[in-house]
């Protein structure tokens, strides 16, 4: 006879039933990256049969999309976040810094899916994991054009360098243990930034103009 917790868990509307095999199956996909993880160990892990699975996914790429979606979507509003947190450039890039160590600083693992995946082949993927660097990016190059005058392109590639620097930097802290506390890495890396980004001058135009 069915246990009591067995009958609950067969009954779980259909909206909390998708939201328990998203967090399965992201817990899958952190452990062991896309192609290892199969939609047999993803329905074994939740509790439910393969069919039932199936009932809310088409497949495992579909899957896997939506997961990237939740996170891809979370980065950009911490990013969003850090760069309207502040009018002082300094503070805007230190908060940008931590933005991405705390991203990637969270118990579940799941930056992976943005910063580690093994389907960076598949253009829907790759979409995803552009949305967030390209939008953080640009978001910057506005920035900089509105504070120094720069041609937003040339502008694009410091926004570029500054995400690029900080994604790079925060997965390496992940991936080796975390050896520093994580506001001293997050002053590490926006020290450097800073110097370089630091050094345009501002108002460039005005000053041209004079």
């Amino acid at each position: 006879m069915p246990s009591n917790d067995a009958t609950i868990n067969a009954r779980l509307p259909r909206a909390e039933r998708r939201e328990q095999l998203l967090a399965t199956a992201q817990g899958a996909f952190v452990e062991s990256g896309y192609h290892a993880t199969s939609m047999d160990e993803i329905a074994e892990r939740a509790g439910v049969s393969k069919p039932v699975l199936y009932q809310h996914f088409d497949g495992k790429l579909e899957l896997y999309l939506g997961l990237l979606e939740t996170q891809s979507d979370l980065l950009i509003s911490q990013l969003e976040a850090a760069l309207t947190s502040s009018e002082d450039n300094a503070e805007r890039i230190t908060a940008t810094v931590r933005a991405y160590f705390e991203f990637a600083d969270a118990p579940n693992g799941a930056h992976r899916l943005l910063f580690e995946t093994d389907l960076v082949s598949e253009p829907a993927v790759r979409q995803l994991l552009d949305r967030p660097y390209r939008a953080c990016a640009d978001a910057v190059a506005r920035l900089i054009v509105e504070d120094t005058g720069l041609p937003f392109r040339s502008a694009q590639l410091l926004g570029v360098s500054l995400v690029g620097m900080a994604q790079a930097c925060a997965q390496q802290w992940v991936s080796e243990g975390r050896p520093t506390p994580l506001e001293e890495a997050v002053d590490l890396v926006a020290t450097v930034a800073w110097r370089g980004l630091g050094r345009f001058p501002l108002n460039r135009a005005e000053t041209s103009a004079d």
